[in-house]
């Protein structure tokens, strides 16, 4: 990874370590997750549902022999009307060494940023719990909820590494 440094003055450690991060959209929001975390992005194709799943479990794809359980994080976070698009995108996730699909309405840019880069998130009472941001960053005037995934997809609340194992 490259070393950015911003502006003058004095250079610190968060200064000298960028991390990529994969933008997306969800309704109105742009969202950055560790692109390291990122397997491949796919075409949305309808998942084959699952009995007594949770409404934003779409189902399961097959991906090259490896069943990947899809989650629709539009209807997770009660994101309004879910539409799905010709841009709707299922962002293959490799966290905690589970392949999990995220299906978004679609994907924008890959940023580095440094920690300096990410400020932390004011508390607010969204859809989105905050304890799954890392922070907001400003890119080309552009703001983007930088989200530890990893955490929000082993979460308990998302059901998927007890009830979806392989």
């Amino acid at each position: 990874m490259e070393a950015m440094t911003h502006g003058g003055g004095a250079v610190n450690d968060d200064d000298l370590v960028a991390s990529e991060f994969l933008t997306f959209t969800l309704g109105s929001e742009e969202y950055a997750i560790d692109i390291l975390k990122v397997q491949e992005i796919r075409g949305y194709e309808q998942p084959t549902l699952i009995a007594n799943a949770p409404p934003f479990i779409k189902g399961v794809i097959n991906l090259r022999g490896i069943i990947v359980p899809i989650v629709d994080l539009r209807i997770k976070f009660n994101l309004g009307k879910v539409e799905y698009t010709p841009f709707t995108v299922v962002v293959i996730l490799n966290v905690a060494g589970r392949v999990i699909g995220a299906v978004v309405d679609s994907v924008s840019d890959v940023f580095s940023l440094t920690r300096s880069q990410i400020r932390q998130a004011p508390d607010f009472s969204g859809t989105f719990d905050t304890k799954y941001i890392i922070g907001l960053a400003t890119v080309d005037s552009r703001m983007m909820i930088v989200t530890d995934i990893e955490r929000l997809m082993i979460s308990a609340e998302m059901a998927l590494i007890d009830s979806a194992s392989e």
